[in-house]
């Protein structure tokens, strides 16, 4: 039996150009994935990540050297499609639940997210249907 991973991949460009990872943020990613599979059998949307070659659009100028993510918040139907926080689909629990897994991992230092009744996270404009998590390398 073929087990899948505890995540889907959203809102690539073709050939997913935005899924480049600096080896850290795919450690971090494998292990949060790994924490949410053994308690949850939904899986969480990670969105674009960087282009292997550092450039940067508009919309992500701080998606530059692997070390940021963008992730969907999670679905009360467990449905691979997009939600606002403001959305009676959108599951709080869950989601501050995968923020806190996050935010337990000792090089994540920062969540962006518009629902501010998750602990930690900090509102930032257009962050109300993912959350966008930082990492910085070495131990805190």
């Amino acid at each position: 039996m073929a087990v899948e991973a505890g995540y889907y991949i959203y809102g690539t460009p073709a050939g997913g150009a935005y899924q480049y990872a600096h080896p850290a943020m795919m450690s971090v990613l494998f292990w949060v994935e790994r924490e949410w599979a053994t308690t949850e059998s939904r899986q969480f949307g990670i969105g674009n990540i960087s282009m292997a070659n550092g450039e940067s659009t508009g919309e992500h100028h701080s998606h530059k050297d692997g070390l940021q993510v963008d992730v969907r918040p999670l679905r009360k139907d467990g449905a691979h499609l997009p939600v606002t926080w403001m959305q009676s689909e959108y599951d709080g629990e869950a989601t501050a639940k995968l923020i806190a897994i996050f935010f337990s991992h000792p090089l994540v230092k920062q969540v962006l997210f518009n629902d501010n009744r998750i602990p930690g996270v900090r509102h930032w404009v257009r962050h109300d249907d993912h959350f966008h998590v930082g990492i910085k390398l070495g131990a805190k």
